[in-house]
């Protein structure tokens, strides 16, 4: 089977954006020259943060991790095993339970090396850099387009700031949270941010109606396969318990199979639907996409664009 068609990758933020405000522009060439990486550099940046989605994803999949699996699975299983054992049976409890409690122990034991490795990973110099990036362009009022659930360490479509979070900082100039830079902007002889207009010939694809009922119905459904075999079921006992008890009143219980037919039916009109708004709001994410790589400044997607767009890189990576 062949891997599915490459597309552009939406980078948070972009040289285009970036560029657009003086100060703003100032603040990335700074944290740049501290951390010793480009970040104005789309391309270096974008192979950047594929290069460390890869080790932390990485770290969280390796070997130890699976190996403090199996060890919680033979933890839990080694008591059953040892009592069904007749020269186990009757040892002492140090001999039937001894093992499974230094499986559990080895358990953790491995995990906190796999968490120990991830977090390293995830808190890597110019990572750490670049949410740097990502928060003073907060600051600055500059939209990012997405944040990556990974960048953060938080889970997928997950909720809350992450372990490692976008640092907050109120206002370009002051302190933030990371209370290690204080970033000043850069103003002209009018006492305001200048700014670069965006290139006019790179058309901002427009969201479309079907992608706003994307958005709104992103969540919607999921429930009538289930509740269709539940009331196939309750249909089915309901005339079996009619017939073998001879109670006439049970057959009514029949009216349930139609409307679970009906309801399966409901199920895969919306599913119908919802397949064609997904294609629709993917073709808005890809041309989002396609604008920023030729160096259009894109507005910052949706919580469920933005999920979209998680699912089309895993798709990718397959």
């Amino acid at each position: 089977m062949g891997s599915p068609t490459e597309h552009p990758s939406l980078l948070p933020i972009t040289h285009a954006t970036l560029a657009a405000d003086t100060r703003l522009l100032a603040v990335v060439r700074d944290i740049g020259a501290r951390h010793g990486f480009d970040y104005t550099d789309d391309t270096a940046t974008g192979a950047l943060l594929r290069e460390r989605r890869t080790a932390v994803r990485g770290a969280g999949n390796s070997a130890p991790g699976w190996l403090g699996a199996l060890a919680i699975v033979a933890a839990a299983c080694w008591p059953f095993a040892a009592a069904a054992l007749p020269a186990l049976a009757d040892r002492s409890p140090a001999v039937r339970f001894g093992p499974a409690a230094f499986l559990l122990v080895l358990a953790v034991w491995l995990w906190v090396l796999v968490w120990r490795r991830w977090k390293r990973e995830l808190l890597h110099p110019l990572l750490a850099g670049y949410r740097e990036v990502l928060g003073a362009a907060t600051a600055c009022g500059a939209p990012v387009t997405q944040v990556p659930d990974w960048l953060v360490g938080r889970s997928e479509s997950g909720t809350g700031k992450g372990v490692a979070p976008i640092p907050s900082y109120e206002h370009a100039g002051e302190r933030g949270e990371a209370g290690a830079h204080t970033y000043t902007p850069t103003m002209d002889t009018r006492g305001a941010a200048t700014s670069t207009p965006a290139d006019p010939s790179i058309p901002i694809p427009v969201k479309s109606a079907a992608v706003s009922q994307y958005e709104a119905r992103a969540d919607e459904g999921g429930w009538h396969d289930e509740a269709g075999c539940v009331l196939l079921i309750a249909g089915g006992i309901g005339i079996g318990w009619g017939y073998t008890q001879q109670v006439p009143l049970g057959y009514l219980a029949g009216a349930l199979i139609p409307l679970a037919i009906v309801t399966w039916l409901a199920g895969s009109r919306q599913g119908d639907e919802k397949r064609r708004l997904r294609e629709e709001a993917l073709a808005y994410v890809r041309a989002l996409a396609a604008a920023q790589a030729a160096g259009a400044r894109v507005p910052e997607l949706s919580p469920q664009l933005r999920k979209l767009y998680a699912e089309e890189c895993e798709e990718q990576k397959e």
